[in-house]
């Protein structure tokens, strides 16, 4: 007799579900099995000893296994790290006695708790001028107006003759591609850039901002870290503040946010490309910005995250960020990917910033698949087409049904 063998999409539980429905398994069947069906990792730092060891016993009594060193196995440590690895429906047995262990153990079945969950819905709608954004029913598309005479990627408007009418032109060209939002800056932040005073920003983004918040239905987002110029950004038609620092550079931002309720965008960012876990510190940084903007009274719905392609990391470092993009989900906030154009394509394939489409058209299709919800781009009609068939990919059922 011979067997007919394959692997069912052993990264996707949604995949495993649809073929036990396919094979006939029951509903009370498929609601007892299907969190059998996913496999989650989970790593934990500053765990206690003893904590560490209860909650090895526990796992492997579950099934499931924590990764210890030798110094935490042993007791010899006062904290370290574990590894947890096991199902889902694994952890959910390990929450329900975490809750009543010593060590801190409750604290951390609280926190469990919260990142399963975070993995399983997903982040919430958010609504920006009238637009309801719904995560992960698309990838939703943001277009990079730049009023800056000294933009990396050479596109910027500052000083051009006609300005308000050039601006106008590309607002409406990028909606009529397909743009979900528009992004405008007035400072370059490429390496090495030149900061420039609050007046001089205010004077090139608000005449830009008044007339595109009358003429243009897009929700559109102000790329600032100074709280005077998103002050007055939002009083003059913003929706969105980008803030390429997470509320962390200057202690005002968080409250302009705030009093304004408007969303933010938090990107994480640091001075020198040094890591001891690059995506755990990343994922802590981003994690310290939600916090902030949620304690100053800022709904954590209205929080997006970015990790920052480009800032602070070697090129390197930017493309393990960009294939371990979906440890970020763990944050249950939407995910914002800026990869156009930047030097980490240029690095990869010796290409100037004006030929790098299909660098950035393979970044923006990984990064789809890692769980962007939203893309930062400068060609945003050929990059409309990626997301919109690796949405198809990746969303069939919800595409053509």
């Amino acid at each position: 007799m011979a067997f007919s063998l394959r692997l069912v999409a052993a990264t996707q539980p949604e995949e495993v579900w649809k073929e036990m429905n396919r094979i006939g398994v029951s509903p009370e069947g498929l609601e007892l099995m299907i969190g059998k069906g996913e496999f989650i990792i989970v790593k934990v730092g500053n765990i206690p000893a003893p904590a560490a060891s209860i909650l090895k016993q526990e796992m492997l009594a579950k099934g499931g296994e924590v990764a210890l060193g030798k110094e935490m196995a042993y007791l010899r440590a006062g904290e370290g790290e574990a590894i947890i690895m096991g199902t889902r429906t694994q952890y959910r047995r390990l929450l329900d006695l975490l809750s009543r262990q010593p060590f801190g153990l409750a604290a951390l079945a609280e926190d469990l708790n919260r990142l399963l969950t975070n993995l399983q819905v997903g982040p919430p709608p958010l609504t920006i001028k009238n637009r309801r954004f719904e995560w992960g029913k698309r990838t939703y598309i943001m277009g990079i107006i730049n009023i800056t005479p000294d933009s990396f990627s050479g596109d910027g408007l500052w000083a051009q003759d006609r300005l308000l009418t050039k601006v106008l032109r590309q607002a409406e060209a990028f909606m009529e591609a397909g743009a979900d939002l528009l992004d405008i800056g007035g400072q370059s932040t490429r390496p090495g850039y030149t900061e420039v005073s609050v007046e001089e920003e205010k004077r090139r983004i608000l005449p830009v901002l008044e007339t595109l918040a009358h003429k243009i239905p897009l929700p559109l987002s102000v790329d600032t870290y100074k709280p005077e110029v998103a002050r007055a950004a939002l009083a003059a038609g913003a929706d969105l503040i980008n803030d390429i620092w997470g509320l962390q550079k200057d202690p005002a931002m968080v409250k302009v946010v705030a009093d304004a309720q408007a969303p933010v965008i938090v990107m994480h960012n640091q001075t020198t490309p040094e890591y001891t876990d690059l995506m755990g510190e990343i994922a802590s940084f981003l994690q310290k910005s939600i916090d902030l903007a949620v304690a100053h009274g800022l709904p954590r719905e209205k929080v997006i995250i970015d990790p920052g392609i480009g800032f602070g990391k070697t090129p390197a470092q930017n493309l393990v960020v960009l294939n371990r993009l979906d440890e970020l989900k763990a944050l249950g906030a939407p995910i914002l990917l800026g990869t156009s154009r930047k030097s980490v394509i240029g690095h990869v394939l010796d290409l100037p910033v004006d030929k790098r489409l299909e660098g950035t058209a393979a970044t923006v299709a990984v990064g789809i698949t890692r769980g962007a919800h939203l893309i930062r781009v400068h060609d945003v009609k050929a990059m409309v087409r990626v997301a919109r068939m690796t949405d198809a990919i990746l969303r069939s059922a919800d595409i053509f049904h």
